[in-house]
């Protein structure tokens, strides 16, 4: 499965197929917040979008009968493939771009978009892809999504705004990764724009977070 190439999608992938193998090595944990949001839930279905290493697909994999990361960059998708062999995890990949999913329509119970949504380039392609996470989900299916946001105490800024935040190489050598930093209203806004419906929202460590369900 592969993305449909534009220059925005290609950009990205580029990005994390040139930083795959040190990004991988700095992201061994999954977040606290998406290990709450599945506590006590499961299916036979589970998606991760924008899966990385695959730290988040493990824990679908403990929890449905089928888990299956997707990411744009292949390099991390050898990332995640290599971390599930050593570790023991059986799980399905696929490359793939989030504002296209290569899934079934009502298919998944269980997703988690984190920490992906802010590389999508424009809005449009990100309304899109809660579009597409919305079309995947079971109407009883649950979703959690996450993004970057003005609240993270690095941010001077009130309103939404595009950046570049650099990845720093062994050696020295600096990669530029797309941000797109929402405020919060912006990301409730997003969501209530999209096929998606909102459940619960909060604030944690400077992200918004949304579990979510199709609308």
């Amino acid at each position: 499965m592969t993305p449909a190439d534009g220059p925005q999608t290609t950009s990205v992938r580029d990005t994390y197929d040139r930083i795959a193998e040190h990004f991988s090595k700095t992201r061994e944990y999954p977040w606290p917040e998406v290990e709450d949001f599945l506590d006590g839930r499961s299916g036979d279905v589970g998606l991760d979008v924008g899966c990385g290493n695959g730290r988040h697909t493990e824990l679908l994999a403990q929890r449905c009968d089928l888990a299956v990361g997707l990411d744009v960059s292949r390099g991390i998708l050898r990332e995640a493939s290599a971390r599930a062999a050593e570790r023991g995890y059986s799980y399905a990949l696929g490359q793939a771009d989030a504002a296209r999913l290569p899934v079934r329509s009502d298919a998944v119970d269980l997703a988690v978009y984190v920490a992906t949504l802010p590389h999508v380039p424009t809005r449009e392609r990100r309304v899109a892809s809660l579009d597409e996470l919305a079309r995947a989900l079971d109407p009883a299916g649950r979703a959690l999504v996450s993004a970057w946001s003005t609240a993270h105490d690095r941010f001077a800024e009130t309103e939404g705004f595009d950046t570049t935040v650099e990845w720093t190489l062994p050696g020295g050598e600096t990669v530029d990764r797309f941000y797109h930093i929402y405020d919060p209203d912006e990301f409730r806004a997003d969501v209530a724009d999209s096929g998606l419906a909102l459940v619960e929202f909060e604030l944690s460590s400077g992200n918004c977070y949304a579990v979510v369900r199709s609308a």
